[in-house]
């Protein structure tokens, strides 16, 4: 459920801003942990994990993808 929720938000953000992006949503828990990832829902940005464990707000989306 919280790993759906970010999906949306990082697609409505990304919509929202314009930005073009894939949206790749990761269900493969080898994948997973082979990120580095304990605690989901997890969000990265090209490559970098940026945030796990919680739904991210939307300024915090925002300020990853137009950095």
């Amino acid at each position: 459920m919280k790993c759906q929720k970010t999906e949306a938000l990082v697609r409505q953000v990304l919509a929202d801003t314009g930005v073009e992006a894939v949206v790749e949503h990761v269900t493969e828990m080898q994948a997973i942990v082979a990120a580095g990832v304990m605690s989901t829902p997890a969000v990265a940005v090209d490559g970098v994990i940026k945030l796990k464990g919680r739904i991210p707000q939307a300024d915090e989306i925002r300020a990853w993808i137009t950095a």
